[in-house]
């Protein structure tokens, strides 16, 4: 962190820190004593820093903040129209029109709550986080990427393992864990959102999770077709058509009934596979198509 914001102040440029996650952890982590190397204000040369409140100040999603070093520097992000004839407008956010229900809604979470209500609830995550990592090292077939510096975990499987066929396992047993598709050269691995009541629950997640591997060893993994490969890959994201986009679905034995309207299999294992082998801009493409053809009705 210190190195990118010395790096944006030398070439003087804005260094945007986007803290959604920790944000409101890592503050009270420090007050904790944890190891929490410096992220926000404190370090030269970062000029703003975004945090969801939705998040870990438990609050109704709606109410994200964003801070800005200096007035000087906050003041561009107010808009104001005087430029025709009706009443001017003036909005402070981005989001313009703001509806004063979820800020009301935050201000009790975070007043009723407190400032030790959230250094207990972090503590809370923290022992979480760390009594998961510490389960998964026992697990045979799984991995933690990288030691945690907050309240996200992600979970990396051997050869032997399909990390789609590992999330369905999950869901299967209860708990709705998240694939992350392969980028770059890294491995697709699933993702875990810790939170304060996730404590309560760590042994039944890791009785489920050791139960789920077993059984995604023994399914084995999912495969796409290697014509479905090279179908995905003939296919312009920019100019992806609807006859394409059906076309797949075909190819992919995934289209189901037309006159239904479309819906999700039980199992996602094929479709996360299938939009693994995709490249970024092609993943992006097809999720907006299914967006679009689920919000379309059935045929009469």
């Amino acid at each position: 962190m210190t190195e990118i914001a010395a790096q944006a102040k030398s070439k003087k440029v804005r260094c945007h820190v986007d803290a959604c996650i920790g944000g409101w952890v890592l503050p009270y982590a420090e007050r904790l004593g944890r190891d929490v190397p410096e992220w926000d204000f404190r370090v030269p040369g970062v000029t703003s820093i975004s945090v969801d409140t939705h998040k870990y100040a438990y609050a109704p999603k709606g109410t994200s903040v964003l801070l800005h070093r200096s007035p000087e520097l906050r003041r561009a992000q107010y808009f104001a129209s005087a430029r025709w004839p009706g009443y001017t407008m003036l909005n402070a956010t981005t989001q313009s029109t703001k509806s004063g229900g979820p800020l009301a809604g935050a201000w009790a979470v975070v007043t009723t709550l407190g400032d030790e209500g959230y250094l207990a609830l972090t503590e809370q995550v923290l022992d979480a986080v760390e009594a998961i990592v510490a389960g998964i090292g026992e697990v045979a077939g799984v991995r933690v990427v990288v030691p945690p510096d907050s309240t996200l975990v992600a979970i990396a499987c051997d050869e032997t393992l399909d990390p789609f066929t590992l999330t369905d396992e999950m869901t299967s047993r209860g708990w709705y864990v998240q694939p992350q598709m392969s980028f770059a050269g890294r491995p697709a691995t699933v993702h875990l959102s810790v939170s304060a009541a996730t404590l309560a629950g760590v042994d039944d997640l890791l009785v489920a999770l050791r139960d789920s591997v077993a059984a995604a060893v023994k399914a084995g993994p999912v495969v796409v077709d290697p014509g479905v490969v090279d179908f995905i890959a003939a296919l312009d994201p920019a100019r992806l058509t609807d006859d394409d986009f059906e076309g797949l679905l075909a190819a992919s034995g995934l289209m189901g009934d037309p006159d239904a309207g479309l819906a999700l299999p039980e199992r996602m294992a094929e479709v996360n596979a299938l939009l693994d082998v995709a490249s970024p801009a092609m993943r992006e493409a097809l999720l907006v198509a299914f967006l679009d053809r689920l919000a379309r009705p059935a045929r009469e």
